[in-house]
């Protein structure tokens, strides 16, 4: 009999209504190992691109066999920063208390992912109702986030009362599993035991990326075919440091062979865009978003992507950006603007640069390098990202090693 997997994620979505992600593709994976998966998520997110239609208190959607999407209805709301969100948080911990009256497979393991934390306390109850193992997954250090990026006071009640609940979680759980690699240096001050913790990144979807779905000609049109083309992909907000590739740009402006492509949408770019207009740049080009299945036709335009995160030291944790994986399979070069402390997966596998974070100068001058760099060094670097992204962060490998970890304790 194969054994269940409840996976409990707020903000987990398909490719049909978002981003899909981790918990998509490793149930995906997973399911294909045999295991019986459930990704359960709400239904109202500001991830999701559409909405599931729901009229009840939950809807089970089947994925693939053995793998099913649960959606939790919950108050609705329209951007990160409402009120309503946060009153989902509680709403989602409480409601899916009830899914053991939907979901006849129990659960042999429940894992619940952060953010957020209050879910966990559902997960919790969940698995302490069948005997289940318990597992906690951090993919944000929350509330540390909140008070380094959100600027929360740490005396905050609010973030005091999560505080309490992160600790209760890595007391609580029989495993700890994040995809940032130094964060037990972070846990270990709140109580988690070493042997508890496992580090398993993120990764890319070897299945998906050799659909080779083909831009549509719209897009396609808007990409220049006669440009050195630097480019960025994904959501376009605070932390994702696009600012500096706009100052680069200008710092390159007399290059008229070179370009920067930015294809995405979110909060900053509407400021970006101004920014560009204020500076008459005519070598940056907006492009808005495209379905994750177009993504490496995208890259396959572009002749160096480019990465980057605002300096912070919640970085240096570790960081595991999905599209990270994404880049080095499309084989292209990558410049790494971002401080993570020793993990530094570009410059260790000879895929690309890596630069100090928010440092436009860095940046403009490891374009003009990778730009007058002979075809054939450029083309090396992208098939050491390759060949890095097959060997360390396929998902179908990730999911083994997930597998491996959360039934061997």
């Amino acid at each position: 009999m194969s054994k269940t997997i409840w996976i409990v994620n707020q903000y987990a979505s398909t490719p049909d209504y978002g981003f899909a992600g981790r918990h998509y593709y490793l149930g995906k994976e997973l399911a294909k190992l045999g295991y019986k998966v459930y990704l359960i998520s709400s239904a109202n997110h500001h991830l999701l691109r559409s909405r599931p239609d729901i009229n009840k208190s939950f809807k089970v959607e089947t994925v693939t066999n053995k793998f099913s999407m649960v959606w939790c209805d919950v108050p609705s709301y329209k951007e990160a920063h409402s009120k309503k969100r946060v009153l989902g948080w509680f709403f989602f911990s409480w409601a899916i208390c009830k899914l053991p009256k939907l979901i006849t497979d129990k659960p042999d393991v429940v894992v619940c992912s952060s953010p957020s934390l209050l879910s966990f306390l559902g997960a919790e109850y969940i698995a302490k109702k069948y005997c289940s193992k318990l597992v906690f997954e951090v993919r944000d250090i929350w509330p540390l986030t909140l008070v380094d990026i959100g600027g929360y006071r740490r005396n905050n009640p609010f973030i005091w009362m999560m505080q309490l609940i992160e600790e209760r979680a890595y007391k609580k759980s029989d495993l700890v599993i994040s995809n940032l690699k130094n964060s037990f240096r972070h846990m270990k001050n709140h109580g988690l035991p070493h042997e508890k913790f496992t580090w398993i990144p993120n990764g890319f979807s070897l299945e998906e990326v050799q659909k080779n779905i083909l831009l549509n000609k719209n897009v396609a049109s808007q990409v220049p075919s006669d440009k050195f083309i630097i480019g960025y992909t994904g959501t376009m907000g605070v932390t994702n440091a696009l600012d500096t590739l706009i100052e680069a740009a200008e710092k390159l402006k007399n290059y008229s062979e070179i370009c920067f492509v930015l294809v995405g949408d979110g909060k900053e770019r509407f400021h970006l865009q101004s920014l560009v207009s204020s500076k008459k740049l005519n070598n940056v080009i907006f492009i808005n978003a495209i379905h994750k299945a177009e993504i490496q036709a995208m890259l396959s335009r572009f002749d160096v992507c480019y990465i980057g995160l605002k300096k912070d030291p919640l970085f240096l944790y570790g960081v595991s950006p999905n599209k990270l994986f994404d880049y080095f399979y499309a084989a292209k070069p990558v410049i790494y603007g971002i401080e993570s402390g020793d993990y530094e997966p570009v410059s260790e596998n000879g895929a690309g640069f890596q630069i100090p974070a928010e440092n436009s100068e860095k940046l403009a001058s490891a374009v003009l390098k990778l730009y007058q760099m002979p075809v054939s060094e450029r083309e090396k670097m992208g098939q050491n990202g390759r060949k890095s992204a097959l060997e360390q962060y396929e998902y179908g490998m990730l999911a083994k090693k997930y597998s491996s970890i959360i039934f061997s304790h």
